[in-house]
């Protein structure tokens, strides 16, 4: 229940009481009115002492009201509503009104806002349940290894065997926390949670953009055409999104000429303002400038210097306990919301996209796929061959089925490499794979920046981002703004992907550090040693049980078991926007 609600409540049961209270105060008053001042001086004396009686009492109800607003308020912004609370609230309604109070439905809407201890305590159990398995599998593939090469192909077939089993364990388990988190009612405050917030966010973006007066306003100009791919690209503006956000200027994107469209970004998306696209200002700096500057030309991420605390993955204090309630990761949904205003579609662009899903018969439930290849393999990425990829398309649509039906096991493949396509329709007949092999022949170095390249780049990472569920390579930017477009569709698609190398990153970012929730005593080669609090630096999940990083506390670098920490945090202080109310 949101605190409207609450105080409309309480608000109508003090309206009850006091309706009550007047009807007892004419009924007690009107012998004033009609009897001889003979006849009533002793009745009228009575009834005025039990009029100040009840005056008396209701104010102290009014006070017990007031307590009760005081808590309740205070509760239902942190999700936690105290049972002391209601049961007050319950009596003292019960003892003016002379009925009994049934606050069946008001309990019920109660328990269906969560705390944000319960939120984070039930997502952590999911996770805690993906990490043993990858821990258990890993160890069993070790095992089954060594009985190849021993010899004893007994053992590497029973062991086989334990693993198909156990992943049908750890899928059936998954399922039950789903089905379980279903049943207990948040669903629908999750949606209205994730609905309110992300409109929050983009009032405040547009406040920023939209200045009643341009000529005055203070403006930070970035450049579009960094020497990069369009995930690259997207993500550099995005960048300069936030750093504007947080200095409280209007965002001047400047992508004249833009190598992706020669027309520029307003070709492709909404312009990001409708009142102030012009750079000019009284006073021109580079940054970082002084607060008075007029307008600050922004470099990229790279050559940026000083470094704001406020850079990815940070995320802002006063939304903060909210996003970490509704979000499984809080980090990638802020950077979603900037995704969100930035890439707003123009007409033209809407219409491209919603006839290349119908061509392909883009329908759910379907999994999106990403192969990338080309120059990344070799430099920034390992080799993944499709059978890689394949694995945990199965692993979702064996899940799916425990569930439901699935008539059509739908694939959408997007790859820089126009063999992918065709070798996984060979190899999978039992898969429907949607997607297009010009798009991957336009995604070659040689033809990236060309209109058809970037009609292909945008319909890739739509259907990409529409997708139940998302398997590609974090060390891609393209999987990376896939995804965090993604976040914006639901209200939380934290756990919608498997990556085959990195974990979530985002180029340029700060630091990225976790807390050592256990203690823990290095037992294996290249393992590092923990207590509990400790701040870890974070590099990297190997997807077997264990991540790697560095103890800050001891500098030790290595790996530690992944179920042991959890992310930290960069809790900012941002502008609050108070210009721009919050919805009740």
């Amino acid at each position: 229940m949101n605190l409207r609600s609450s105080n409309k409540i309480l608000a109508q049961a003090a309206i009850i009481l006091f309706f009550f209270w007047v009807i007892a105060l004419i009924l007690l008053t009107r012998p004033l009115l009609s009897n001889q001042p003979s006849e009533v001086s002793n009745d009228v004396l009575q009834r005025l002492t039990k009029a100040v009686s009840e005056l008396e009492s209701l104010k102290v109800r009014n006070q017990e009201l007031q307590w009760i607003l005081t808590n309740f308020s205070h509760e239902a912004q942190s999700g936690k509503i105290k049972g002391a609370v209601v049961e007050r609230l319950r009596s003292t309604l019960e003892e003016n009104s002379r009925m009994p109070i049934n606050f069946g439905i008001l309990e019920k809407k109660l328990i269906d806002s969560p705390s944000k201890e319960y939120e984070v305590r039930r997502r952590a159990i999911y996770r805690g349940v993906q990490e043993i398995w990858y821990f258990v599998q890993q160890e069993l593939e070790k095992l089954k290894k060594k009985g190849h090469d021993q010899s004893a192909p007994e053992l590497a077939s029973l062991i086989q065997e334990i693993l198909n089993s156990g992943k049908e364990h750890e899928t059936v388990l998954l399922n039950d926390l789903q089905e379980l988190s279903s049943m207990e009612g948040h669903d629908a405050w999750r949606t209205t949670e994730s609905l309110a917030l992300s409109d929050l966010v983009q009032r405040r973006l547009h406040y920023l953009q939209n200045p009643v007066d341009c000529s005055k306003a203070r403006k930070l100009v970035c450049n579009l055409n960094k020497s990069c791919g369009y995930g690259c690209q997207i993500h550099h503006a995005a960048y300069c999104f936030i750093m504007a956000y947080a200095t409280k200027r209007t965002l001047i994107l400047n992508s004249k000429k833009w190598r992706y469209h020669r027309g520029g970004w307003e070709k492709v998306f909404l312009p990001l303002s409708d009142t102030c696209t012009d750079p000019s200002g009284l006073d021109r700096s580079n940054w970082p400038g002084t607060n008075e500057t007029q307008v600050i030309e922004l470099p990229i991420v790279d050559m940026l210097s000083p470094r704001p605390p406020f850079l990815p993955l940070a995320i802002p204090r006063d939304l903060s306990d909210r996003m970490i309630r509704l979000h499984g990761d809080p980090q990638v949904w802020w950077i979603g919301q900037f995704m969100k205003y930035l890439l707003r579609y123009q007409p033209e662009t809407q219409k491209m996209l919603d006839q290349a899903k119908e061509k392909m018969n883009f329908k759910m439930p379907v999994v999106g796929i990403h192969v990338r290849r080309t120059d990344k393999v070799g430099t920034e990425a390992a080799f993944h061959s499709i059978d890689e990829y394949m694995l945990f398309v199965a692993d979702f649509f064996n899940k799916l089925e425990m569930k439901e039906k699935v008539l059509v096991k739908r694939v959408y493949l997007a790859s820089d490499d126009p063999s992918v396509l065709p070798e996984a329709k060979k190899k999978y007949p039992d898969y429907e794979f949607l997607g297009d092999v010009s798009i991957a022949k336009g995604a070659a170095v040689a033809t990236r920046y060309t209109d058809s390249s970037l009609r292909g780049i945008l319909v890739d990472i739509h259907m990409l981002a529409h997708s139940d569920h998302l398997v590609c390579t974090f060390s891609s930017q393209v999987c990376r703004l896939a995804y965090e477009i993604m976040q914006t569709l639901h209200p939380d698609a934290s756990s919608k992907f498997k990556s085959l190398d990195d974990i979530y990153y985002y180029g340029g970012q700060g630091p990225h550090q976790q807390t050592a929730i256990y203690s823990h005593k290095a037992h294996r080669p290249g393992e590092i040693s923990m207590d509990a609090g400790d701040v870890l630096g974070i590099a990297g999940n190997h997807w077997d049980g264990y991540s790697k990083g560095i103890n800050e506390r001891t500098k030790q670098s290595g790996l530690y078991p992944s179920f042991k920490a959890v992310d930290k945090y960069n809790i900012i202080d941002f502008p609050v926007y108070s210009e721009v109310a919050v919805a009740a």
